[in-house]
């Protein structure tokens, strides 16, 4: 969805600007409350009902996420409501995420595994890979059956795919060529 990617940026940005470096990383976790409430299809009914006020709306949702907002997370809530855009808020908490991130110079790193990986091998696999990608990365390990051995890598846009799965689809192309 590049319109919502569109749409999202400006806000996601203007809040980073406004609580400064320094304090955003305090404000993931209210973002991603905020997001999750914003993606309930309820409540995206609701906000687009004509007989319910923004006000209402706010209300409902800082009442649904059951803790205190910062007040500049407040005002980027009440203006994208007051603006209509509540349906791009999971974006806007998305795009401010990776802001933080990108700044602070880390990424989120999904591994993905045919087995679960733990302890000292998941430690050893993430500093090689921060040695590879050049960052620090904060992991998640998803087990995928299909990958029958090695894992596969997402760090944003970069994929770095070193299962057994890809080397036979790579065996198989180089066999038919």
């Amino acid at each position: 969805m590049a319109e919502l990617a569109t749409i999202a940026r400006p806000y996601a940005e203007a809040l980073y600007k406004a609580v400064g470096p320094a304090d955003a990383p305090g404000l993931l976790a209210q973002m991603q409350a905020l997001a999750a409430v914003a993606g309930n299809a309820d409540m995206l009914r609701f906000a687009d009902n004509p007989k319910v006020t923004a006000e209402q709306v706010v209300s409902v949702v800082t009442g649904v996420v059951k803790t205190a907002l910062d007040a500049k997370v407040g005002n980027l809530l009440r203006t994208v409501v007051d603006n209509g855009r509540l349906p791009a808020l999971p974006e806007i908490a998305a795009q401010f995420n990776a802001l933080v991130k990108a700044r602070s110079g880390t990424s989120d790193a999904v591994i993905e595994s045919a087995f679960p990986i733990e302890g000292a091998a998941l430690t050893d696999l993430v500093a090689t890979l921060e040695k590879r990608f050049g960052r620090k990365l904060v992991a998640r390990v998803a087990v995928e059956p299909s990958l029958i051995g090695g894992v596969r890598v997402v760090v944003g846009d970069e994929v770095l795919d070193t299962s057994v799965k890809a080397r036979l689809e790579k065996m198989k192309l180089a066999l038919t060529a």
